[in-house]
């Protein structure tokens, strides 16, 4: 998994690209609380993602309930289909938001 952080007006949106499997989503993880502690809202740009399994899953419920305790925004931009099938299996798509 590769990633690139921008920031914009309260903003950071986190790019991912690659797989998000159990090798990497401890990674993925810390990327996301990093930037939830600076800013008013995140966006993950998922459009990179290739495959995610449950580990990398969990780590975005992660970041998503940290953002909640901080009053921040969290949300998935840009996900694609093979990628959210597997939140529809979880039965996550309801729980992240979407945009």
């Amino acid at each position: 998994m590769d990633h690139m952080i921008t920031e914009r007006d309260g903003t950071v949106t986190v790019m991912l690209k690659g797989e998000i499997d159990l090798e990497c989503s401890s990674a993925m993880r810390d990327v996301l609380l990093d930037g939830l502690s600076r800013c008013r809202a995140m966006v993950v740009d998922m459009s990179g993602v290739s495959l995610i399994d449950s580990s990398g899953v969990a780590g975005l419920l992660e970041a998503l309930q940290e953002a909640r305790k901080k009053g921040r925004r969290f949300s998935l931009a840009a996900v694609n289909e093979p990628v959210m099938k597997v939140f529809r299996l979880a039965r996550l798509e309801t729980i992240f938001p979407f945009v």
